[in-house]
C-alpha cells in the first residue's frame, strides 16, 4: 500500500476528534501510519483480527453482512468516520465485509498504543470512547430493527399462509354457488309445474330439511362407496339419471334408498326424477354455503387471534393477563411452522391459574421467540413434540416449554442470552431474540432458566402473579 503524510489540520476538521488539543492529535499522527486502499479492495472481512483503529481521510467504504442475495448493507463509511477497534473496545475480529467504493486514504493506528493513549491523551481517549458509545447505540438499534423485521416476516408469512386457504375456499365456493344457481330456474320450473297436494309435499320437506339439519355425514370410504352403489342401483332401477354429483350429494347428506322410496311414492307418475334433481341442487347450495361459512369463520378466528396477540384494541399498560390465551394466539400465528415441520403439541396445563399483572404484548414476544426457536430446533428430527406445562409455584406462575430438538451444546448454553449471539445462519436470526426474552422477564421481576441435552431442551419461566 502507498505510504502518505497527514497534517494536524486534517484531523482538526474531523467532527469526532477535531476538538481535541493539537498536541494530542499530533501524538496520534506520530503513532499511526497513512495507508491507501484501492477501489474495490477490502479494508476488513469477517474473521479478520481487529488490531487497528481507522480514521477515513478520503474516499468511501461500503460495509455489509452476508453473501449474494442474502447480503444486507449496514453502512457506508464517509470521510471523517472512525471505525475498527477503539480504546476499551472488546472487538476481537471483524464481523462484516467491506469494499472501497473509490481510492480510500486512511489513518491507521495499532491497538498496542491504546494503553499509552489512555495515560497521556485524556481528551483524545474520551472522544474515541464517545465514538464507540455512538457506534454501539447505532448498531444495537439496527439489530433491534432487524430482529423486529425478522419476527414480522415470520408472522406475516404464517398469516399469509393461514389466510390463503380459507380465502381461496371462499372464492371457489362462491364461484360454484353462482354456477349452481344458474341451473336452479330450470329445475325449479319443472317442480313448480307439478300438480301436488300439501300432503304430498310435506313428507319431502320433512326429509330434506332433516337431512340439511343433520349436515354432511362423516363416513368411511367403505361406507360411502356402499351407499353410492345402492343409490346408483336404485336410480337405474327407476330409469332415472345417475349423475355422479347427484349421487355424491345424496350420500353425503345421509339419503338412502328408503328415503328415495318415500319421495318417489309421494310423487305423481314420472315426476320423481325432477324432484330428486331439485333436492340435489338444494343440497349443493347448502354444502357451498357451509363451506363459505366455515372459511369466513376461520378468517374471523385468525383476525381475533391477531388482535389477541398484538392487543391492538387495548392499552399498553400492565393489565390482568391469562397466559394461556397469549400462548394460544402465538401458536396460531406460528401454525404454518407446526404444519411445515409436522410438530405435535403436548399440554399439561392448569387452566385455573390466576391471571397475572403483566404487559401482554411483551409476554407474547416471550412465547414467540421461545416457541419459534423450538420449532426450528426440531426441523428434520425424527421425534417432533413441543411440550407446554403450566402450574403455580409459590407466588409465581410457572411455564415450561420443552422441545425434542437436537439440544444446545454445553459450550454454547452459557451464552444464549447474550445480545447478538446466535447459532442460526445469516438471515434467520439476529441474536436478539433470547436477549429480549430475558429483559422482558426481568421487567416483570421474573426468572428464566434453561436446561438442555440432545432430544430435550426446556425453558422454565417464573412470572409473579402480583
Amino acid at each position: 500500500m502507498e505510504v502518505l503524510q497527514v497534517q494536524v489540520d486534517q484531523l482538526k476538521a474531523n467532527q469526532a476528534i477535531g476538538h481535541v488539543p493539537e498536541a494530542q492529535l499530533q501524538w496520534l499522527i506520530d503513532q499511526s501510519e497513512i495507508i491507501t486502499v484501492p477501489e474495490g479492495e477490502a479494508l476488513f472481512h469477517p474473521g479478520m483480527a481487529s488490531d487497528h483503529m481507522f480514521i477515513l481521510l478520503e474516499g468511501r467504504i461500503r460495509v455489509w453482512v452476508g453473501d449474494g442475495k442474502n447480503s444486507k448493507e449496514l453502512v457506508r463509511l464517509e470521510p471523517g468516520e472512525v471505525t475498527g477497534v477503539l480504546p476499551y473496545s472488546r472487538l476481537a475480529s471483524a464481523v462484516a465485509n467491506s469494499a472501497a467504493l473509490e481510492k480510500v486514504v486512511i489513518l491507521q493506528t495499532h491497538k498496542e498504543v491504546f494503553p499509552r493513549m489512555i495515560q497521556e491523551c485524556y481528551e483524545l481517549t474520551e472522544a474515541l470512547v464517545h465514538v464507540m458509545n455512538d457506534r454501539i447505540r447505532n448498531f444495537t438499534t439496527l439489530r433491534q430493527q432487524d430482529e423486529k423485521l425478522v419476527s414480522l416476516g415470520k408472522l406475516s408469512a404464517g398469516l399469509a399462509h393461514e389466510l390463503n386457504n380459507p380465502a381461496a375456499a371462499l372464492v371457489r365456493s362462491a364461484k360454484e354457488l353462482k354456477n349452481n344457481i344458474q341451473y336452479v330456474p330450470d329445475k325449479f320450473k319443472r317442480v313448480m309445474t307439478m300438480r301436488m297436494e300439501p300432503e304430498q309435499v310435506d313428507p319431502i320437506n320433512e326429509i330434506l330439511f332433516r337431512k340439511i339439519e343433520e349436515g354432511i355425514l362423516d363416513l368411511s370410504l367403505m361406507e360411502k362407496t356402499q351407499r353410492e352403489d345402492d343409490i346408483r342401483d336404485w336410480l337405474d332401477d327407476h330409469d332415472m339419471d345417475d349423475d355422479d354429483e347427484l349421487i355424491e350429494n345424496l350420500v353425503d347428506f345421509g339419503f338412502d334408498t328408503d328415503d328415495l322410496d318415500i319421495i318417489n311414492e309421494t310423487m305423481p307418475d314420472e315426476e320423481g326424477e325432477p324432484v330428486i334433481a331439485w333436492i340435489s341442487s338444494t343440497l349443493t347450495s347448502e354444502r357451498l354455503v357451509q363451506e363459505i361459512n366455515e372459511a369466513s369463520t376461520r378468517i374471523s378466528d385468525l383476525v381475533k387471534s391477531i388482535k389477541t396477540y398484538t392487543h391492538m384494541d387495548q392499552g399498553q399498560d400492565r393489565q390482568l393477563v391469562d397466559i394461556h390465551e397469549g400462548i394460544k394466539s402465538t401458536a396460531t400465528m406460528l401454525k404454518h411452522k407446526f404444519k411445515k415441520y409436522d410438530v405435535q403439541v403436548s399440554k399439561d396445563v392448569d387452566y385455573d391459574l390466576p391471571k397475572i399483572y403483566a404487559y401482554p404484548g411483551e409476554l407474547n414476544q416471550i412465547w414467540t421467540n421461545i416457541i419459534d426457536n423450538a420449532l426450528d430446533a426440531m426441523e428434520g428430527r425424527e421425534k417432533r413434540v413441543l411440550e407446554i406445562h403450566t402450574k403455580m409455584e409459590g407466588p409465581c406462575v410457572k411455564v415450561v416449554i420443552v422441545d425434542s430438538g437436537s439440544g444446545i451444546p454445553s459450550d454454547v448454553l452459557p451464552r444464549i442470552f447474550d445480545p447478538f449471539y446466535t447459532t442460526k445462519s445469516q438471515g434467520k436470526g439476529t441474536g436478539l431474540g433470547l436477549d429480549v426474552v430475558q429483559k422482558i422477564v426481568r421487567h416483570h421481576r421474573g426468572d428464566i432458566s434453561v436446561e438442555s441435552r440432545p432430544g430435550r431442551t426446556a425453558f422454565t419461566l417464573l412470572l409473579p402473579v402480583e
